[in-house]
């Protein structure tokens, strides 16, 4: 797959930490006597699925000048990525994923201090989000550290002043951080941006216990975002334009694997709006696509292309000919 150069106009651009992965087969991580080496990161899972699915996506950050590093750009550049990467003097971060059971998954992080957590607004190439249909970010990143923060709102203000949509996924993650530090960052974002993704959880870190589904979506689009997701796991998603309530069912699929299942889910859905589809039609692609996912392993690895998009709800036992 071809890369470009130069990012193409109306692709999606998104910044974030990439980090090397260590993936350990089912059961303890103490037991193993091998490991798989992968890549990870929110943000760059989103633009590798947004490339699969044909669009154009650029990935910014700051990557380790060692071995680790080079895997992480090498695979998002193999994977049709627009790599905007900054060189950075400490290791590449890393985490480690055990399998414990077929219900559940443990992921672990090393990446205090790590390049994610450098990343500053110098950082950010302003040409590139200003050709950008669309700037995707998630909660994670701010959560590294202030500088990390403060580039998220430089990337913000960019896309603002030049009418780029700006896309956030919350991406909660307790382990960065505690709620209440996380709740008033996050509406401080949220408050900025056009299009949200929660799941039930992120919307009532924000906004208090919901009674609904339909009263989350409601309440978060009070902040001010034109389109609200509300991610329901098995039950499908609700969303909220402002005008239009939308409550799609979710792919019943036999899950392998639930890792980058909402990253999909948003690729899925931004790749259509970039291509101009209605919102129903994003909808749908989106709920496939984290269906599709989910029924393999890696937390990009199983992200669909068009082609596999008709499969995510293929009857088990299918074999193709």
């Amino acid at each position: 797959m071809s890369v470009p150069d130069s990012p193409s106009p109306g692709g999606l651009f998104t910044v974030g930490e990439s980090l090397a992965l260590l993936v350990a087969p089912r059961g303890r991580l103490a037991q193993q006597s091998a490991l798989a080496l992968r890549v990870g990161g929110a943000e760059s899972n989103v633009a590798i699925a947004v490339a699969r699915l044909g669009a154009a996506a650029t990935w910014c950050g700051r990557i380790g000048d060692d071995g680790f590093g080079e895997l992480v750009l090498t695979t998002l550049r193999g994977q049709g990525v627009l790599v905007r990467s900054i060189p950075d003097s400490v290791s590449t971060s890393l985490m480690v994923k055990e399998q414990r059971s077929a219900a559940v998954t443990r992921v672990t992080y090393y990446r205090a201090s790590g390049p994610g957590s450098r990343l500053r607004p110098a950082d950010l190439p302003e040409r590139d989000i200003v050709a950008a249909g669309v700037l995707h970010l998630t909660g994670i990143t701010p959560a590294l550290s202030n500088s990390a923060l403060e580039t998220v709102h430089a990337a913000i203000d960019i896309a603002l002043a030049h009418r780029v949509p700006v896309s956030f996924d919350v991406n909660y993650r307790s382990a960065l951080w505690p709620a209440d530090t996380a709740r008033n960052v996050l509406l401080d974002i949220v408050r900025r941006v056009q299009v949200v993704f929660a799941g039930e959880d992120e919307a009532a870190l924000l906004l208090g216990e919901v009674a609904h589904p339909s009263e989350a979506a409601r309440g978060i689009a009070e902040f001010g975002a034109s389109e609200v997701l509300i991610k329901r796991g098995a039950h499908g998603v609700l969303a909220w334009d402002g005008a239009v309530e939308r409550d799609m069912r979710a792919v019943p699929v036999i899950a392998m694997d639930p890792v980058g299942a909402g990253d999909a889910f948003a690729a899925g859905y931004l790749a259509e709006k970039l291509a101009g589809e209605t919102a129903e039609r994003a909808l749908l692609t989106a709920v496939h696509c984290g269906a599709y996912t989910v029924t393999g392993f890696g937390d990009w690895e199983n992200t669909p292309t068009r082609a596999d998009l008709d499969l995510s709800d293929a009857p088990a036992g299918t074999v193709l000919r």
